[in-house]
């Protein structure tokens, strides 16, 4: 199911991903604006920039898949996290091939149309 992908980063197809995730299996390292915009619904939102000191709000779950817009954030943390114990896996061509994979994805905004920005 894994391939290698930047050297040791365990990564996986957003195709790949299955449809039940467990609680807070899905960690979405973009920034807020982007989050704001779609994302996955019972995703975890830590910006890229505010993981290390938040570490303690992932969710303790059996496979941990890391997303950004289009796969390259979500790869340094995921090689970060699994340096520091998790077991993550990067979601090659994140957010953008999330959508495209016709993957659901909300806004937390009601009124809104949620997109990939």
């Amino acid at each position: 199911m894994t391939t290698p992908m930047h050297g040791q980063v365990p990564a996986v197809q957003p195709e790949e991903i299955p449809a039940e995730l467990s609680e807070g299996a899905l960690l979405d390292v973009r920034e807020n604006d982007e989050w704001l915009a779609g994302h996955a619904p019972g995703a975890v939102h830590i910006p890229m920039n505010e993981v290390p000191e938040r570490l303690d709000e992932i969710p303790e779950v059996d496979q941990l898949y890391v997303i950004c817009r289009s796969g390259g954030r979500s790869s340094k943390v995921t090689a970060y996290l699994n340096a520091a114990g998790w077991d993550a896996v990067n979601v090659e061509r994140g957010m953008n091939g999330w959508s495209a994979a016709g993957r659901p994805v909300v806004a937390d905004d009601p009124d809104a149309d949620p997109y990939v920005l």
